[in-house]
């Protein structure tokens, strides 16, 4: 009669267990990364569950045979001997308070089952994972072992000693089986709570799968803020997280979602986590369990948890993807699903960054085509001329610039070349410019000589300085000005090429910005994260084409 009695009671213990993972209190255990406010509300939870057990429970023989020890125990398994220990003191006071011979014993093993149930989620997390923390078998061998202490201690403790035993023949059986099972079937219902979670957050990767499919004709086009934003949406859509960010090395690209009030496209990157994840190439994520995401731009941000993944394209960092969840818990499946969606992403960047290399060099290939002659005849021919003009004119020395200039293009090789031999590559280039526009061009050059020395890559400035003459100056009907001006800035050698005409304008497709596009390429190609490719315009006052690149060390 007893048995069934306290099953009854128990019963009401799992009806409790059942509404409180169906509230919104409720979000799933994950052991051994509980925060402080965490552990509090287990507190409180568990021991109302442990003194509700002894309100509950049956007076047999100037004693109460009850089902206390379910919160207490499960609350150690759970939380930790420093939460059972609390759940168990709380409740063996509260036991202690209401008499009784075994009042001392029951009390004091009250808080005994917590500190087992404590010591054996330390074993547990240590052998065998702590996710095994939930599991029923557990659960009932634990709180069966800790109610068998419990009845040593009513015979040790408690006096008269006869009517001890006498309590122990009865209750010892029925307890110990009432209790144990009822703890394994309340760790059964927040186990399959948890697998319900886990099984939503595995639908969510089923669907993530689609994003890569919908995402690679977008990636193709490369990344930019339409592109990232249209991106961005889909990733949204189809996992079913609270935003979605992505970023280049230096701002937003785009961002929809929870929090748009303050997360704006096109702002510099105020996240130290995406920050920290382009600086180390490293994937950053805070689950909003162990670590929470603080917005930088609002305290009232809902974003509570974040996944920032950075975007690798050939060991280089081009931007991040960032998954932001609004709930205190970022399920591990979107993790692993976003990781997995960032690779194939960047996978497709390469992809598209090879094909319009391989369609700038085609490109490149013809137009070399087209412009080739054969060098001697070329300088046969210029010799001939020369030879008719007469030495000392205008247009002897015009023509003898002209040969050493072209001289100097068929003789320089390699990828790379100092800075000092570019100088004097573009200075052969603009004396014909001088001739050609006499008092209606300029030159102001301005080089640190330390920097002379500073590696770029071969025909980098004279098609930049021809651009701008040939793009701007040439256009004016006022006085144009070419400026050279090389210096050093937060330790790089900085190229700045500026012309008066402000009348650059971003090429069309199909446009003849090639040597440009060129350029920018072979300078990110050959010189890397170390370099910077820039062009700025006020139109009609300043066009400037800003270049960084590592500087050779300055000599004291």
């Amino acid at each position: 009669m007893l048995l069934f009695a306290l099953l009854q009671a128990m019963a009401f213990f799992l009806l409790i267990a059942y509404a409180w993972c169906k509230s919104p209190a409720y979000r799933p255990l994950e052991p051994n990364s509980f925060r402080a406010r965490d552990k509090l509300l287990l507190f409180f939870f568990f021991s109302f569950v442990s003194i509700t057990g002894t309100y509950l429970g049956l007076p047999v023989r100037g004693a109460i045979a009850n089902t206390r020890p379910i919160g207490t125990i499960l609350a150690g398994i759970i939380g930790g001997p420093l939460l059972g220990a609390a759940v168990g003191l709380a409740a063996g006071l509260h036991r202690f308070s209401l008499g009784g011979f075994t009042a001392f014993s029951c009390g004091l093993a009250t808080v005994v089952e917590g500190l087992i149930g404590g010591l054996v989620h330390i074993y547990i997390v240590k052998r065998l994972g702590a996710m095994r923390l939930c599991d029923p078998k557990i659960a009932f061998v634990t709180t069966f072992v800790a109610e068998a202490i419990q009845m040593g201690m009513i015979l040790l403790i408690a006096r008269p000693y006869g009517e001890a035993v006498a309590l122990v023949r009865v209750i010892a059986i029925p307890v110990m089986v009432a209790n144990a099972t009822g703890a394994a079937l309340f760790m059964s219902i927040l186990r399959d709570r948890m697998n319900i979670y886990d099984e939503a957050g595995a639908s969510s990767g089923a669907r993530a799968l689609r994003v890569a499919e919908r995402t690679l004709r977008l990636v193709s086009k490369g990344l930019t803020g339409d592109v990232a934003r249209d991106i961005a949406k889909i990733i949204r859509e189809e996992m079913g997280v609270g935003a979605v960010s992505i970023t280049d090395a230096e701002k937003v690209l785009a961002f929809v979602g929870a929090g748009t009030d303050h997360h704006h496209a096109g702002g510099s990157i105020a996240s130290q986590w995406t920050r920290k994840t382009i600086a180390g190439s490293e994937v950053t994520f805070l689950d909003g369990v162990g670590t929470s995401y603080r917005c930088a731009l609002s305290k009232k941000c809902p974003l509570r948890s974040v996944l920032v993944v950075p975007l690798l394209v050939d060991g280089e960092v081009l931007g991040t993807i960032e998954l932001y969840g609004t709930a205190n818990r970022f399920l591990e499946s979107n993790r692993t699903v976003g990781e997995g969606l960032t690779s194939l992403l960047a996978s497709q960047l390469l992809l598209a960054r090879y094909q319009e290399q391989k369609m700038l060099l085609a490109m490149a290939e013809l137009k070399l085509a087209r412009a080739q002659l054969n060098p001697h005849f070329l300088f046969n021919s210029l010799n001939t001329i020369m030879a008719m003009v007469e030495e000392g004119s205008k247009a002897h020395e015009l023509l003898a610039h002209l040969s050493t200039f072209l001289r100097k293009n068929l003789k320089r090789g390699g990828d790379l070349s100092t800075i000092r031999e570019e100088i004097d590559h573009v200075n052969s280039y603009l004396k014909i410019e001088k001739a050609r526009f006499e008092d209606r061009l300029s030159i102001e050059m301005d080089v640190d000589p330390s920097l002379l020395d500073a590696k770029l890559p071969t025909f980098t400035l004279q098609p930049l300085v021809e651009n701008a003459i040939k793009h701007g100056i040439s256009d004016m009907l006022t006085h144009g000005i070419a400026r050279i001006h090389i210096y050093r800035r937060d330790g790089s050698a900085r190229i700045d090429i500026e012309d008066n005409a402000g009348t650059y304008e971003e090429q069309l497709p199909g446009g003849d910005g090639l040597g440009i596009k060129i350029v920018e390429k072979r300078i990110e190609g050959l010189l890397g994260r170390g370099s910077r490719f820039n062009i700025s315009c006020v139109p009609n006052e300043l066009t400037r084409v800003s270049i960084q690149v590592p500087a050779p060390e300055s000599i004291v």
